[in-house]
């Protein structure tokens, strides 16, 4: 690793800037985890995109299809891949407790920055504080990498602004991936923007976050590498005006990308985002791929129609 564990949090605040994307998983034909076509869309997101991290195993990665040496193998891939050029924060989250200190100590093994743990799934349990805090600090005590936060409302529920706060006091922890209202990611900014680095995956908020909150990180999801070609990187445009603090012009460049996010948000079936997204990524030139069960894929048509708005949006390729 290339911090103490106690540098974290420093660690993470003078490293993790910018643009960081969450990696969705090409599968080939066969279903199985297309290595070189991975590697390939790395290359591409580093070199061409100027992507400052990546998001590895996450949900946008199908972790929840993949055995547990695919997650490990995942993780190697990337980290080799992006070496010292990008960061990495590698998710290990999973509902067994043993299954995540395994995959952290991989993560910690293979050259990882960080890794990232989402708030476990809560049956019959109301008052979760007390839950939550010693969630984490049993990771903490047992991993010495950075480890950042994750709640989303897949978990059956939303930490609440004051848990978070709470854990964050924690040695190791270095940040949040919030996918909350804004409202709740605002306040805990506030609350903790000093100790933690607070982030969400929402892009349309990302330049009014650092103008707003004065955040530093986006964290994460696909846009990074579906709204940008190498011929056209207004999302890291506009964030490099935004930190120079020309928020007007970065306002511009933003709201140009609005004809490209229209596209891809009016052709995405609500039962198919992983599927389109990997579809976009092929009519981009990327490696896309097969979806994992449960997730469907697109239909002739509803491809079709995904190309029309793709060649129409405006996009430079």
């Amino acid at each position: 690793m290339k911090y103490e564990k106690q540098d974290a949090k420093a660690y993470a605040r003078e490293n993790m800037r910018g643009i960081w994307a969450a990696a969705l998983n090409p599968f080939d034909d066969n279903l199985a985890l297309d290595e070189a076509g991975l590697r390939r869309n790395i290359r591409h997101w580093i070199d061409d995109l100027g992507i400052e991290g990546l998001f590895i195993a996450g949900k946008q990665g199908e972790f929840w299809s993949m055995t547990l040496d695919e997650r490990k193998r995942n993780m190697t891939v990337a980290a080799e891949e992006c070496g010292d050029k990008a960061g990495t924060i590698m998710s290990i989250s999973d509902q067994n407790v043993s299954t995540v200190l395994e995959l952290g100590r991989h993560a910690q093994d293979c050259g990882a920055d960080y890794v990232v743990v989402h708030a476990p799934m809560l049956t019959f349990c109301h008052d979760r504080d007390e839950v939550l805090y010693n969630y984490y600090k049993y990771l903490c005590d047992r991993l010495d990498i950075g480890i950042a936060m994750w709640s989303h409302p897949d978990s059956g529920y939303l930490m609440q602004p004051e848990t978070c706060a709470r854990i964050s006091e924690l040695t190791n922890i270095m940040a949040i991936k919030y996918s909350v209202p804004r409202e709740m990611y605002a306040r805990l900014t506030k609350m903790v923007g000093d100790r933690i680095l607070v982030s969400t995956s929402q892009e349309d908020d990302w330049l009014d976050n650092i103008e707003e909150l004065g955040w530093q990180l986006y964290l994460c999801s696909s846009p990074p590498y579906q709204l940008q070609t190498t011929n056209d990187r207004r999302m890291h445009e506009y964030t490099e005006l935004a930190f120079a603090g020309k928020f007007d012009q970065a306002r511009r460049v933003r709201d140009s990308l609005e004809p490209v996010r229209a596209a891809i948000r009016d052709t995405k079936p609500g039962g198919k985002p992983t599927a389109h997204g990997k579809y976009w990524q092929e009519l981009l030139g990327q490696v896309g791929g097969r979806v994992r069960h449960p997730m469907l894929e697109l239909t002739d048509a509803e491809k079709t129609a995904t190309k029309a708005a793709f060649e129409g949006c405006g996009l430079r390729i």
